[in-house]
């Protein structure tokens, strides 16, 4: 079997990301990523070209739709729960404490930032 486990997932800067499968720079390619976000960590609003599919593997965070970072409208994402964000919806999201998401979708997975001035933030960075 190959696999992964949440303790191999590198510690780079935030955020750090492991493919664990397909390549998510290709058309057409399935693929499977862990994305680890430490505690306080802001996810500007942003939008994908394809459906993109959440699952929570660990920690807690909240996700929220919309063009502006509004951590009142942030929905909790719980472990083991499962957002779906379809192509072309804005959305954002707060790490509330160290966590693992994993995403996956059909490539090519690419990031869109509403406001290209603001990108993923480090905990208390102004933005």
């Amino acid at each position: 079997m190959v696999g992964t486990l949440p303790a191999e997932v590198q510690n780079q800067p935030a955020p750090s990301i492991a493919v664990l499968s397909g390549d998510p720079t290709k058309e057409g390619s399935l693929f499977v990523l862990w994305i680890k976000t430490p505690a306080g960590f802001r996810v500007a609003p942003h939008w994908h070209p394809t459906d993109e599919h959440i699952t929570a593997i660990r920690g807690k965070s909240c996700l929220g739709i919309g063009d502006r970072f509004d951590e009142s409208a942030c929905h909790d994402v719980p472990v083991g729960a499962y957002a779906f964000m379809p192509k072309g919806m804005h959305h954002f999201a707060m790490s509330k404490e160290e966590n693992i998401g994993q995403v996956h979708g059909i490539g090519p997975f690419k990031v869109i930032w509403v406001s290209p001035e603001i990108t993923p933030t480090k905990p208390d960075q102004e933005r």
